[in-house]
């Protein structure tokens, strides 16, 4: 079985660091690979094979992590060698120095984290795929975009990465966001025996707080469609676009920038909500129409004037258009008195808040958004005629005439 062994190699400059390196020994043929750390020689003990780490040194705390690395590097030493040796093999010098240097370069924690957001977009979970790379860049600036192990996580790490996020302004369920996300990743190498657990995210938050839905009244909806705007503006077309949400029973504003003309036959409009799934027919209104009249026919095979460009990813093309005219939504909340930022997805907690208030019954109110919890569906039906929801609907839109 081969073996590996720490060894320190002095500089030949007088007071310059020298370099430990790796040395892998099987049947008497010997491998070296170098560590990339580097010591003075009053910091080495050659018989311990280890860094020597005073507590009155000023490079205290860099030893420490010098030692730290070297450790990492002989478990994953073992680690490896004990898996090939489960499997039947007996691997040489050579091919053990091969492997240990390919997990050294592919088993870094922005590698496998990259590897995760190409499965995710090869499987068409664009949307998770953006949550997975949002994340990536919020852990590269927390390090300084310096890689690391994926072994080398661990809890003071994320207590550390916890801090550095509050510290940054961000909400706890931010924050808890971020963490599920990097745990999700951390799990899979485990699962795929890349690392053993070290149960990193035991002391850090990976829950969900409760959060005040932002929910604006009829009567400040009422006050937006009467806004006298300039016709075909920025603001003009944010307005059509959360009044549209609003209409079609508090549709996020994904699921309406991918309607497809095909999806309106007559006066209904059928689609499947890209977050579950879940196929949705909505009674199609005048209110829809006179909206959907005000702008221009267009060749692209989506039905709203949100994806419209040809030249231009499709995806692109709606972040484009959410980001835009939540920028003047938020300027039109403004003008009517909001209390917090108008965004899109303020349209769908506002239908929801509005339903309620006018005494529709819980169940109808989750059939008509398509949402799916289990805890609702043990409570209430689990479906609805469709009928009842678009009364419901249609009593809203009344309300703002």
């Amino acid at each position: 079985m081969a073996t590996i062994k720490v060894k320190f190699r002095p500089s030949s400059v007088p007071n310059r660091e020298g370099t430990i390196y790796y040395q892998i020994v099987h049947h008497r043929v010997c491998r070296q690979f170098v560590s990339g750390h580097h010591v003075f020689a009053s910091e080495w003990n050659e018989k311990r094979e280890d860094v020597i780490v005073n507590a009155k040194s000023q490079r205290k705390d860099l030893l420490m992590k010098i030692r730290e690395s070297i450790h990492q590097d002989l478990a994953r030493f073992s680690r490896l060698m004990n898996k090939m040796c489960v499997n039947g093999q007996e691997p040489t010098a050579d091919e053990m120095l091969k492997r240990f240097v390919t997990y050294s370069k592919d088993y870094t924690l922005f590698n496998f984290f990259e590897r995760a957001i190409s499965r995710l977009k090869q499987t068409g979970k664009l949307r998770t795929a953006e949550t997975y790379q949002a994340t990536l860049n919020n852990f590269r600036k927390f390090r300084m975009n310096k890689d690391m192990m994926l072994d080398a996580l661990n809890s003071e790490l994320m207590e550390e990465y916890e801090a550095w996020n509050k510290e940054r302004g961000l909400c706890p369920n931010s924050i808890s966001f971020y963490t599920r996300i990097l745990r999700a990743v951390y799990n899979r190498a485990v699962e795929e025996e890349i690392i053993d657990n070290r149960f990193p995210f035991r002391h850090v938050y990976t829950g969900v707080d409760k959060t005040v839905k932002r929910a604006i009244p009829l009567n400040l909806i009422r006050d937006m469609k009467r806004m006298a705007l300039p016709a075909h503006s920025n603001m003009d077309f944010a307005r059509d676009m959360f009044l549209l949400s609003f209409y079609m029973r508090g549709m996020s504003f994904i699921d309406m920038a991918f309607l497809r003309k095909s999806d309106l036959y007559k006066n209904r409009l059928s689609y499947r909500r890209r977050k579950t799934g879940q196929l949705l027919i909505i009674e199609w209104t005048k209110e829809m129409q006179l909206i959907l009249d005000k702008y221009p026919k267009h060749e692209s095979p989506y039905l709203l004037p949100i994806i419209c460009d040809g030249k231009v990813d499709a995806r692109t093309a709606y972040r484009n258009a959410m980001y835009r005219i939540n920028r003047c939504l938020k300027k039109i909340g403004g003008l009517i008195g909001s209390d917090y930022p108008l965004t899109l997805y303020v349209a769908r907690h506002s239908w929801a808040s509005a339903a309620k208030r006018k005494g529709v019954p819980l169940s109808v109110i989750s059939e008509g958004m398509g949402h799916e919890s289990e805890k609702t569906t043990r409570i209430y039906l689990a479906s609805l005629e469709r009928s009842v929801v678009d009364k419901a609907n249609s009593m809203l839109i009344r309300s703002i005439r």
